[in-house]
């Protein structure tokens, strides 16, 4: 059974957090007025913040920066089909250049794209601002959620425990 849920603004932010911690990893949409997606990159969520920002690295030099400077909509697709779990996001992205925040966010795995850590001359962060979102979280996973549907067919009634939301921060 589908339910959508009504949450205030903490729980918003909350599941927000929950569902890109979870998941990390997401279609980056820039230029979405001109190219429909196609624009997209593969990005790794670093944090979502109490107010729920979204934070990513980015070089300075990538399309996408330029694309942002251009027009600040935004859309992130995160998926994680084994967990059945997924999230649209719209927003509206910025390119921040700040020391701090990008020590406190700093992973050694993002050597790989930034040889010189937080001083190399490319780096940015992008702050990405939520403006609505929309997920679908079929707890309990898949395989939970098969048995269910098995449980479902045999005695005619609903046990799928799938929730969808709207979150408009």
């Amino acid at each position: 059974m589908n339910t959508t849920k009504k949450l205030d603004k903490t729980e918003e932010i909350a599941k927000l957090k929950q569902l890109v911690e979870t998941i990390t990893t997401c279609f980056f949409c820039t230029d979405i007025t001109n190219h429909n997606g196609s624009t997209a990159t593969v990005m790794t969520a670093q944090e979502v913040d109490e107010e729920g920002t979204i934070w990513f690295f980015s070089g300075l030099d990538t399309d996408r920066n330029k694309n942002i400077e251009l027009d600040k909509k935004v859309q992130l697709f995160f998926s994680d089909p084994s967990k059945n779990i997924y999230l649209v996001l719209n927003g509206e992205a910025e390119i921040v250049i700040d020391k701090i925040k990008m020590e406190k966010l700093w992973s050694p795995f993002l050597k790989i794209w930034f040889k010189d850590g937080i001083n190399d001359t490319n780096i940015s962060l992008i702050k990405v601002s939520s403006i609505d979102a929309h997920y679908w979280d079929n707890e309990g996973g898949k395989m939970v959620n098969f048995i269910k549907m098995i449980a479902s067919v045999v005695t005619g009634k609903d046990f799928v425990d799938a929730v969808e939301g709207k979150i408009k921060i």
